[in-house]
């Protein structure tokens, strides 16, 4: 399908894993897509690889924390490609120590990437998506923020339920200016963030809790992610996807 040609994505965390294959799938779709990262070198191989099947892509290193890069990697997509019509907060990080173990440093650091993150792209792309016909913002969240999980992580999870009603709230302030904001709660998800639970009893834990029975994949993430950013979405604001599995269904 190609629901997207003539717009342009950025998506944030886009050198691997889940945001990897929404950029791929953007592309595929017909959107030109400023591929952000902090790893320069895989980010720019996937432009590589996005351009030598046919599709539009460029890089742009981008450290989500830092207002000042959000502004350039937001100019950069406009000078390159004419507008910005999709954003797709994807960049998060993960970790698995319960709160008797997690630092005040190591809880500011996740909440900056996986929370604040997200507000500073929504802040700083704002008055290039209000020139958008077409604009839609996609939050990667998590099952995890809307449930308990395993009683550990407590900073991911509270970045993630932070992201699932502050999309919530921009959904409201933004739904009169043509702006559609969803949220996306990805189950467990064969990427790298989950690496270092391979092989471990918290891999078969969520084998066990996914009544599918299988971890899922990033195009399938991805394939959710093109629905939103499409026109089959165009009254649809607000919205949290969850593609788990059947994990919040239990």
């Amino acid at each position: 399908m190609q629901r997207l040609t003539g717009r342009v994505a950025l998506v944030t965390g886009a050198a691997s894993g889940i945001g990897a294959k929404t950029a791929e799938r953007l592309a595929e779709e017909g959107a030109s897509v400023l591929v952000t990262d902090v790893q320069d070198d895989a980010g720019q191989q996937l432009c590589r690889q996005i351009e030598d099947g046919g599709g539009t892509a460029a890089y742009a290193h981008l450290d989500v924390t830092s207002p000042d890069q959000w502004d350039t990697a937001v100019a950069s997509a406009v000078d390159q490609f004419g507008s910005l019509d999709i954003l797709v907060n994807n960049a998060g990080m993960g970790d698995l120590a319960a709160i008797e173990d997690t630092s005040l440093e190591d809880w500011e650091h996740t909440i900056a990437i996986d929370q604040t993150g997200v507000f500073l792209g929504m802040k700083h792309c704002a008055d290039a998506l209000a020139a958008s016909d077409h604009a839609s913002v996609i939050n990667i969240s998590s099952i995890f923020g809307t449930s308990g999980g395993f009683g550990s992580s407590p900073a991911y999870h509270a970045a993630k339920g932070a992201v699932r009603t502050l999309t919530k709230n921009i959904a409201l302030h933004w739904a009169d200016k043509g702006i559609r904001v969803n949220s996306v709660h990805p189950g467990f998800i064969d990427t790298p963030i989950l690496d270092q639970a391979k092989g471990t009893p918290i891999e078969q834990a969520m084998l066990d809790l996914t009544p599918m029975g299988r971890l899922g994949l990033p195009a399938e993430i991805a394939a959710g992610v093109a629905y939103l950013a499409s026109d089959d979405a165009s009254f649809v604001t607000g919205l949290e996807l969850y593609i788990d599995g059947g994990y919040i269904a239990r």
